[in-house]
């Protein structure tokens, strides 16, 4: 019988989808691994798919709304989303939050957000194309598990990381392209607001606003239609 307990136990270890997982950044990992959010984040934790594994302090996975219909995509984690686990709560978080506001959005209700890469790049540096590619597939598993009507990729990085798009920022941003049956918004990110203050009409601050008024406006026509 102990040998039968054994044997039941080994074969559920082995079965474990996370230890079947390859740590080599140019493999996949075949969409459907993961049930539920806290298994893709406990793996993304212990992952080593790529050197940025090596340095991170904590992975940042992502925050909000599981069940959102809109999904906010950034780039990487800086120093106080290394530190906190989560994405986007320094200044540039700070100020997204107020641009959801300003049209009653809200991360409790209406919003996930994640990155391309769950670590932090040594200096803030942008994550090189091999790093982006390795943490791809749990991007690809967060979005099949939140299954978001809309995702809006803030920065260059986040639209080029999942959509291969290598236009400029400047030049799409605010038109929607459609991406594996689901609308996508490329705007800019935050940290590009912060370093461009001015609201003057044609700046990127008052462009933002007529970009999340216009997701606000698709988000609504989507939840009459679901109603």
């Amino acid at each position: 019988m102990s040998s039968e307990i054994q044997l039941s136990l080994f074969d559920e270890s082995s079965s474990n989808p996370t230890e079947l997982i390859p740590t080599d950044g140019k493999i996949p990992i075949p969409a459907g691994t993961y049930t539920h959010m806290s298994e893709l984040a406990q793996h993304c934790n212990q992952c080593q798919r790529c050197e940025l594994g090596q340095t991170r302090t904590h992975a940042v996975v992502g925050r909000g709304n599981l069940n959102a219909e809109i999904m906010i995509v950034g780039e990487a984690p800086g120093q106080n989303e290394d530190e906190t686990g989560l994405p986007f709560v320094g200044r540039s978080g700070q100020l997204l939050e107020k641009i959801l506001a300003s049209v009653k959005l809200t991360t409790e209700d209406d919003v996930y957000i994640a990155n391309i890469n769950k670590c932090r790049p040594p200096n803030n540096r942008v994550p090189t194309p091999s790093e982006m590619a390795a943490c791809l597939p749990y991007l690809l598993e967060q979005i099949r598990l939140v299954d978001p009507k809309i995702i809006l990729l803030t920065g260059a990085t986040a639209l080029k990381g999942l959509t291969g798009e290598k236009q400029a920022i400047t030049k799409i941003r605010g038109q929607w392209i459609e991406w594996e049956g689901r609308l996508c918004m490329p705007i800019f990110h935050p940290s590009y607001l912060l370093r461009n203050p001015s609201k003057e009409k044609g700046s990127p601050k008052w462009l933002m606003w007529q970009d999340i008024q216009a997701v606000r406006a698709k988000y609504d026509e989507i939840k009459q239609s679901l109603s």
